[in-house]
C-alpha cells in the first residue's frame, strides 16, 4: 500500500455516530449485536466512518475491495490488534491465530502442512468413523423422539474431527456422556470478545467472580491440551520414525521444537493445539448450525440437497467414500451461500503496523480498523438479490467474482489454513443428516426468533432440531 499522503482523507474528517465524553459510543452498543450495530451505521454513514469505544478510536470499513487489499497485504501493513494478540496469548492460545511478524512466519508452514488436502485425505477413514458416530447419536434421538441440541452435537462432531486430524487423538465426545472439553471451550471465545472491547485490562489487576470462574475453565482446558501433547510425545518416544515423518500437526510441532537451534517453544506447541481446538470447533459448528436453519427455511433447497445426497450415497445412509462428497456440488454451494449470509466472523479488527493509505483514508501507524465482512455480500452492487438464499449463484459463472467479495476464510497469507477441512466437514455433516434422516424442524430453543449472537464468532441463538429416520 502507498505511504500516507496529505491528499488522503484524515480520520477526523470521517463521519460517524456522535458519542459521549469518556465512553464514546459504548452506550449505543450491545456486545451480542455489536456487528449489527456497525452494519447499521454503515448504511447511515457509508463505507468508511469512525467510531469510539471508550478511549479507543476505530475506523470502520465496509468496502470489500478495501478489505481485500488490506487482508492480502497482511502481515505487512495490518496485523491482529495488540489487545486481541495479548489477551489471546495470556488465555493460552497465542499460537498462529494471535501471532504477528516473525513468530507468525515461523509457525505458519507447519500448520499449513497439517491441513494440506493430501494429509486430510489420508485421514478420511477416521473422519468417516466420526460421521458414523454422529449418525448413531441422531439415530437414538430420532428413535426416542428427543429434541437435539444442534450446536452441542455439531461442536462434539467438529472437535472430534480436529482432535483426530491435528492431534491423532480419538476423544470420541459424540459417544461420551460428558462434555469434558466443550464445557470449558465454550467459555473462552466469549471471554476473549468481552476483554477485547473492555476499556482497560482490569483482570490483570483485579479478578471479578466471572474472571475467577474463567480461570478455572482455562486451567481445565490447558490440562486437556497438555494431555494431547504428552500423549503425542509418548507415541514419538515409542516410534522415533515419527520425528522424521510426523503424521499430524502436534507431532510436526514437537519434532520441530526438539531440533537443536529451533526457535519454537513448548508454549508455542501448546498454544497452537489450543488454537486448533477452539477455532476448528466453533467456526465450522456454527456455520453448520446456520446452514440447517437456512435449509429448514427454504424447503426447495432442502429437497434438492436431500436428493443430491441420496443419489451420491445410493443405498447407504452415511458416506462411505470420499468421492461421494465430491459429488455434492449443491450442498457445497449451500455452504458458500450460508457463509455469505451468516459469516461466523462478520467483523475483522486489525491494527496498522505502519503509516498507510487505505481506501483513500490516511491511516497512521497504530490505528485500529474494523472490516465489515458482510459489507460487500449484502450489497446489490456485488450480488443480485443479496438478501435471498440462492446457492445456485455459486454454481454459475459469477462464482469466481463472488468468492473475491465473500471472504469467509479471509484472504492473503493469513487465510484460514483449515478451509479445505471445514468444507469437507460441512459436506460430511449435511450428508449424514440428509442421508439418514428427514429434517422435521429447526428452531430456537426458547421458541422465539432465531437471532444472531456475536461472541467473537457469530452464532445463532441456541437451536433445537427434530429428526425422523429415513
Amino acid at each position: 500500500m502507498p505511504a500516507a499522503s496529505t491528499a488522503a482523507t484524515r480520520i477526523s474528517d470521517l463521519p460517524g455516530p456522535p458519542g459521549l465524553p469518556l465512553v464514546g459510543n459504548v452506550l449505543q452498543i450491545s456486545l451480542p449485536h455489536f456487528h449489527e450495530q456497525l452494519e447499521a451505521w454503515r448504511r447511515q454513514y457509508g463505507d468508511a466512518y469512525r467510531v469510539r469505544i471508550w478511549s479507543r478510536q476505530f475506523v470502520v470499513m465496509g468496502d470489500p475491495q478495501v478489505a481485500a487489499e488490506a487482508l492480502r497485504d497482511r502481515p505487512g501493513t495490518d496485523s491482529r490488534t495488540e489487545r486481541v494478540s495479548s489477551t489471546a496469548t495470556e488465555m493460552g492460545f497465542g499460537g498462529l491465530f494471535a501471532s504477528n511478524g516473525e513468530k507468525w512466519r515461523r509457525q505458519r508452514p507447519m500448520v499449513m502442512a497439517a491441513f494440506d488436502p493430501g494429509h486430510i485425505k489420508r485421514y478420511v477413514p477416521a473422519l468417516l468413523q466420526v460421521a458414523r458416530r454422529l449418525s448413531g447419536r441422531w439415530e437414538r434421538a430420532a428413535r426416542q423422539g428427543e429434541v437435539i441440541d444442534v450446536q452441542g452435537d455439531l461442536m462434539r462432531y467438529t472437535v472430534d474431527v480436529i482432535a483426530g486430524l491435528a492431534f491423532g487423538a480419538d476423544i470420541n465426545t459424540l459417544e461420551g456422556d460428558q462434555d469434558v472439553i466443550q464445557q470449558h471451550m465454550d467459555k473462552i471465545f466469549p471471554a476473549l470478545f468481552r476483554r477485547t472491547l473492555a476499556p482497560f485490562p482490569y483482570w490483570r489487576h483485579v479478578k471479578l467472580p466471572a474472571d475467577r470462574a474463567l480461570d478455572q475453565h482455562l486451567d481445565a482446558f490447558r490440562g486437556a491440551v497438555q494431555g494431547f501433547v504428552a500423549a503425542a510425545r509418548e507415541r514419538m518416544d515409542a516410534n522415533p520414525a515419527l520425528r522424521e515423518e510426523p503424521t499430524n500437526l502436534i507431532e510436526a510441532m514437537i519434532a520441530a521444537r526438539d531440533r537443536p537451534g529451533n526457535a519454537l517453544t513448548d508454549e508455542d506447541v501448546a498454544a497452537n493445539v489450543a488454537t486448533m481446538l477452539l477455532a476448528g470447533e466453533d467456526t465450522t459448528a456454527n456455520t453448520l448450525a446456520w446452514m440447517m436453519v437456512l435449509l429448514a427455511r427454504h424447503p426447495w433447497a432442502l429437497e434438492r440437497a436431500t436428493a443430491e445426497v441420496r443419489r451420491a450415497l445410493g443405498e447407504n445412509r452415511v458416506v462411505t467414500r470420499l468421492d461421494q462428497l465430491d459429488a455434492l456440488q449443491f450442498v457445497e454451494a449451500c455452504s458458500h451461500e450460508t457463509m455469505r449470509l451468516k459469516p461466523v466472523a462478520p467483523i475483522l479488527p486489525q491494527q496498522a503496523e505502519r503509516d498507510t493509505v487505505l481506501g483513500g483514508i490516511a491511516i497512521p501507524k497504530g490505528t485500529m480498523c474494523i472490516f465489515l465482512m458482510r459489507g460487500g455480500t449484502s450489497d446489490a452492487r456485488h450480488f443480485a438479490r443479496p438478501e435471498a438464499f440462492d446457492p445456485d449463484r455459486w454454481l454459475r459463472e459469477e462464482a469466481g467474482a463472488a468468492k473475491r467479495i465473500a471472504m469467509p476464510f479471509g484472504a492473503g497469507p493469513r487465510m484460514c489454513p483449515g478451509r479445505y477441512l471445514a468444507l469437507l466437514e460441512m459436506k460430511m455433516a449435511v450428508a449424514t443428516l440428509l442421508g439418514g434422516f428427514r429434517l422435521d424442524s429447526v428452531e430456537s430453543a426458547d421458541g422465539g426468533a432465531v437471532e444472531e449472537r456475536l461472541a467473537f464468532t457469530m452464532a445463532p441463538t441456541p437451536l433445537v432440531m427434530r429428526l425422523s429416520r429415513r
